[in-house]
Formats: structure tokens, C-alpha cells, sequence
């Protein structure tokens, strides 16, 4: 249901930091620094945030909201740190799109070490726009790595005040996964018998019915909940959409879909598609079912699959648990 940072080719993960988040960037205004470190829901990560930017919806990390600035966060493990410090070459930057200006090896107040890197990012000459100011910093601890990526454009911020709120990061304990599904977007009131393996993103959880947390040939039915904070599509346009949202799973192909239908309930338009698959893996077959909540600023999704010969025992739980999420 979702890939692993470390499953992902170093190139291409940094292909992905260096151009991702461009969308509603958009402009840091100066002001005092706050004295306590405020955390994204479920991030390690805490910064001093820089006067009108605010815990971003959208993806872990902060924004102006009237637009013109991000910081935002990527957690890895620890023995990522020495990899990426390695491969964060200039010539590997330029080749992701990233000139850099400046770097340098800092050491924190609380004597974590870091590697932050400027620069500019341009963008297409055709589009007039401006390009981007930029600043990587890599955050070394024992128990995690930090990729922090701070986007402004001209003249939004200064250099000096990007980089006080960037090395005012703080990195706290590891979070318990209670305290990660208590500080995602939404509430779960009734599991039906699901219990909670992991948090993704801040925005998103995956359940499963099994001693297992590490399910191989889907042993085990998996259900994976989810928040996006995006412009949601038209009423005309939601049954291509949701389709488009199924067939994008890759770890699934031969699509099959018995039902897919929209409905309105408790004040919300709803989506729900029931498909039979192949696990693309195993080459177990499976059923899958897919729900979409449409709300004004974004959608939830909750997608379960299990195996085919067990859907009519979780088909109804998988219903059970996405009738109960509150927001």
C-alpha cells in the first residue's frame, strides 16, 4: 500500500525531495521566532517557526498560508545519515535540479550534527516564474535521520532567517504508535478487532487482524487509512478519479470491479468501489475494497484487501471501521 523510504533507490529519492513540494509554496514573512519547538502531528521534528507559518495539513512540516514558503520534514533511520551526506555531492544536486551556493557541516546546540546546503532551484524559463531559493539540511541522531527542505521565493525570506528556523530543529523521543494514531487527522472510534501496525506520513495508518506486524502474501487482511488535503475533484469526475486511485496500486493488477458507486451520507459524498485482484507478489487472488469520503479542502481514503476466500468475514469489518472515522 505504501513504499518504504529505504525500498527507494537513493537517485531516486532525491529526485523526490529536490522537486517535490512546489505546490503552494509561497512566502515567509520575518518575524520573532517562538520559544518552544512545535512538532508536526506524529514528526520527531521540531522547529521555532518563523512569525505566520504554521503546521501544514498537507504533508509533514510548515507553511505561510497565504503561500509563499514550506519547511518540510523526511524521516529516515539512523544509517541513512552517512549515505546521504555521501551522496549529496554538488554534481548530484545539479543533476536533480538543485545549484548550489553554500554548504556547511554545523553542530547543534544539543550536539547532533548536520550538513545544510543552499542554493537555487530553477525552473522552466517558459513558465516566467522565478526560481526557487532552496536549503537542504541533513540532521544526524542516533536513533534518526532528518531531511529538511525549506522552499522559498525571491525576497519571500532572507537567507538569515531561513536558516535560524531551520537549525532551531530539535528532535524529540520516539513517538509510541498510540501516540501517533492519536495525533493523526482523524479518529478511529471503532476498530472492529483491527489494531493499529504502523503510522505513515502523519496522515495515514495501516491496520491488519493478526499477530503479525510484517505480512507476507497477504497472511493477514490489511486495511490502510488515509487523509489528503488537496483540491478534490468535481461530482462528474469522481468515478473516474476513484477508479484512477485503485488501478494505481501497484502491488495489485487484473482489476475486477464488481460494484463501484457514489452515495450520500451523514452530510458527506462517498465513494465505494469492490474489485477482485491478483496479488502481485504472491499471485494470491484478493477482493478489494476502496472508500472515499469527499470533504471541501481534501478526501479520506480507506483501502482493505484481503485474501478472496475471506472477503465476506471482512468485507463488513472493513465497512465498520470507515463508518466510525470521525474528523
Amino acid at each position: 500500500m505504501s513504499t518504504s523510504p529505504l525500498s527507494l533507490r537513493l537517485p531516486a529519492l532525491l529526485s523526490c525531495l529536490l522537486t517535490g513540494l512546489l505546490t503552494g509554496l509561497l512566502g515567509l514573512p520575518a518575524g520573532a521566532l517562538a520559544a518552544d519547538p512545535v512538532y508536526p502531528p506524529g514528526s520527531r521534528f521540531g522547529f521555532a517557526p518563523a512569525k505566520e507559518m504554521v503546521v501544514s495539513r498537507r504533508f509533514t512540516g510548515f507553511e505561510r498560508q497565504g503561500g509563499g514558503a514550506t519547511v518540510s520534514v523526511v524521516e529516515l533511520p539512523p544509517q541513512a545519515y552517512k549515505d546521504l551526506t555521501t551522496n549529496f555531492t554538488d554534481e548530484n544536486l545539479k543533476s536533480q535540479g538543485l545549484v548550489v551556493k553554500t554548504r556547511q557541516t554545523l553542530t547543534l546546540a544539543d550536539g547532533r550534527e548536520g550538513l545544510l546546503v543552499s542554493g537555487e532551484q530553477p525552473v522552466e524559463p517558459s513558465t516566467g516564474a522565478p526560481a526557487l531559493h532552496k536549503w537542504v539540511f541533513l540532521v544526524s541522531d542516533p536513533t534518526v535521520t532528518g531531511i529538511i527542505i525549506g522552499q522559498t521565493l525571491p525576497a519571500a525570506e532572507s537567507d538569515e532567517a531561513m536558516r535560524a528556523m531551520l537549525t532551531s530543529v530539535r528532535v524529540r523521543p520516539a513517538l509510541t504508535l498510540d501516540q501517533q494514531v492519536a495525533a493523526l487527522p482523524f479518529r478511529v472510534v471503532d476498530t472492529a478487532g483491527f489494531r493499529p501496525v504502523r503510522v505513515l506520513g502523519g496522515n495515514s495508518v495501516l491496520y491488519t487482524d493478526g499477530p503479525k506486524d510484517q505480512m507476507m502474501n497477504l497472511e493477514q487482511p490489511i486495511l490502510v487509512l488515509a487523509e489528503a488535503v488537496q483540491p478534490a475533484p468535481s461530482a462528474e469526475q469522481r468515478d473516474a478519479f476513484a477508479k484512477a486511485a485503485l488501478y494505481s496500486n501497484q502491488t495489485m493488477k487484473d482489476f475486477a470491479i464488481e460494484r463501484s458507486q457514489s452515495f450520500r451520507q451523514n452530510g458527506a459524498d462517498w465513494h465505494e468501489i469492490v474489485a477482485r485482484a491478483v496479488d502481485v507478489p504472491s499471485g494470491t487472488p484478493v477482493v478489494v475494497s476502496q472508500t472515499i469520503r469527499f470533504q471541501p479542502d481534501g478526501y479520506f481514503r480507506a483501502v482493505g484487501v484481503v485474501r478472496a476466500e475471506d472477503r465476506e468475514a471482512m468485507l463488513p469489518r472493513f465497512r465498520k471501521v470507515v463508518d466510525s472515522v470521525t474528523f
